[in-house]
């Protein structure tokens, strides 16, 4: 399956926003358009105001756009509010958790982190980054890898770890207490204007 390989800031200047929290991506300077003076188009219309938001959630998530479909197709399933159950959905991918917990810095670290089959859930190896955990699931890593997660760890001084996962620092696990809310995402996203744009 195809992945995004190129240069990451790239994607933040092209949707406006931070996609990750790191210095390179939150510099003022980044988050003008592409362009040596940065180029001044026409305002978006409707469509364009809508795509620009499912593609921030996209690149916040490191997801393509199939199995970003697929996780919409997910959340219109279900009962309750369509929005929230898709944040809810992203945020309970095992890269996504790993990267809450504040063991590596980034989703593209995280991603790798598992997808190598460093993270184990309740002891067993996963190495899927789209595996959805669940209320209870104790994340570990195994002991070859912790020295490098403790480094990243340290240069992370101050990482805050959302109210659905409890972390401990000394043992490296991370344990998910209840399912993430809307508030709890430290990513301001609307929703609405992505569930309109599948509609």
């Amino acid at each position: 399956m195809a992945r995004y390989l190129g240069p990451k800031v790239k994607l933040s200047r092209k949707v406006g926003v931070p996609i990750a929290d790191l210095p390179k991506h939150t510099a003022k300077r980044q988050l003008t358009t592409p362009g040596m003076h940065g180029y001044r188009g026409r305002r978006l219309r409707d469509y364009g105001v809508r795509l620009n938001e499912k593609q921030k959630l996209r690149y916040h998530y490191n997801v393509l756009e199939r199995q970003f479909r697929r996780h919409m197709a997910e959340a219109t399933r279900r009962t309750g509010n369509t929005g929230e159950l898709l944040l809810q959905i992203l945020e309970r991918r095992l890269d996504n958790a790993v990267r809450r917990a504040g063991f590596t810095r980034s989703i593209w670290a995280s991603r790798q982190l598992v997808a190598h089959g460093h993270v184990l859930v309740n002891g067993r190896k996963v190495d899927r980054p789209s595996f959805q955990v669940d209320v209870g699931d104790k994340i570990t890593v195994k002991p070859k890898i912790q020295p490098v997660i403790r480094d990243a760890m340290e240069s992370m001084v101050g990482h805050i770890v959302p109210g659905w996962i409890e972390v401990s620092p000394a043992e490296l696990t991370a344990t998910v207490l209840s399912l993430p809310t809307s508030d709890q995402i430290p990513f301001d996203v609307n929703t609405n204007l992505i569930v309109e744009f599948y509609r």
